[in-house]
């Protein structure tokens, strides 16, 4: 009893499952398109059918996040590494520069221009160590990239075109399913043919799925022991830099201890002391003009004084005038 469990015989099952014919492969094909199309234009699919691969959506989530992150920190690695050779090329720049107008300075300021120039050239020298461990991290970032991701994403692909089979059939035989008639042999006929090649759908579906989650899942775990141990590497670098950087200018520190300190201005740009200039300039022009226009309001309230007190005068003149000329008429 266990060998006859399906409503045909085995023979049957195997004829169905080498049907290769054209007509076969036409109408399978319309499915696995129709499938595609529906999942292009975003439409709402089998609720049941999106729920079961719901672990798989998740690890592709991941798989995605590794592929992306990977290739923004390779960028980031390439670009880190010209800022720091610019660095070191500007701080070689300021030391020698230091060094020249220390050598022409006689006094303790040029000797300190000179201590401290040698300590930047030599800073920006042991900068360039750290070069060293970026190339290396930069190689094996990319060789990551071009080898296990290149691979696992080969396995997604043909895992996603599986999926799509495997649904398109699921959509053929729902279409089957509701026009069957279980009386009509040939219904059950092709019925049976397209429930065989779900089976097949789900079978290959199956096993690319699990080898899509491991090799996602060792995909992870190889990207955290590449950034463990190239990063620690970087790390130890970048310590033995800053400890002889920071021995380097503490000894500079302490030999000129004890010196008159000096106060230096430091110009970010050639046009900043003209800038200053102008500035003052115009403030002494405002206020030349503020005071120009404040005497003259002086000047003037000067003048209307003076003419109201002269107003005032020789209208009591008048007045005098005026008695003085009736009295001797009286």
């Amino acid at each position: 009893m266990s060998g006859h469990k399906c409503s045909y015989p085995w023979d049957l099952h195997d004829r169905y499952a080498q049907d290769k014919s054209v007509v076969n492969k036409m109408q399978q094909k319309y499915w696995e398109t129709k499938q595609a199309f529906i999942k292009a234009t975003g439409k709402k699919e089998d609720e049941h059918v999106v729920a079961s691969d719901a672990d798989l959506d998740a690890k592709l989530e991941l798989f995605h996040s590794v592929q992306r992150t990977c290739l923004d920190l390779s960028k980031a690695i390439v670009l880190y590494q010209k800022r720091i050779c610019f660095l070191s090329q500007e701080e070689n720049e300021l030391g020698k520069f230091l060094r020249s107008q220390g050598f022409q300075d006689k006094t303790r300021a040029g000797k300190m221009m000179q201590a401290t120039g040698k300590a930047l050239c030599f800073s920006s020298q042991q900068r360039l160590a750290l070069r060293n461990p970026l190339c290396r991290f930069h190689q094996e970032v990319e060789t990551f990239r071009h080898r296990a991701i290149s691979d696992t994403w080969l396995t997604v692909n043909r895992m996603e075109q599986c999926r799509t089979e495997y649904r398109g059939a699921l959509l053929w035989m729902k279409d089957v399913s509701q026009e069957l008639d279980p009386d009509l042999y040939k219904q059950m006929e092709k019925f049976r043919k397209v429930q065989t090649q779900v089976r097949l759908a789900k079978k290959n579906f199956d096993k690319l799925k699990m080898d899509v989650c491991q090799k996602v899942d060792l995909l992870g775990a190889s990207r955290c022991n590449l950034l463990s141990h190239m990063l620690a590497t970087y790390q130890t670098t970048l310590l033995h830099f800053w400890e002889k950087t920071s021995h380097t200018m503490a000894a500079i520190h302490e030999s000129f201890k004890g010196y008159q300190p000096y106060e230096f201005t430091t110009l970010k740009s050639l046009q900043d002391p003209m800038k200053k200039l102008v500035e003052k300039e115009e403030r002494k022009k405002i206020t030349q003009q503020e005071s120009t226009e404040a005497a003259a309001e002086e000047l003037n309230q000067l003048i209307s004084l003076a003419d109201e007190n002269q107003s005032k005068e020789s209208s009591s003149f008048k007045s005098l005038f005026f008695f003085s000329s009736r009295e001797r008429a009286i």
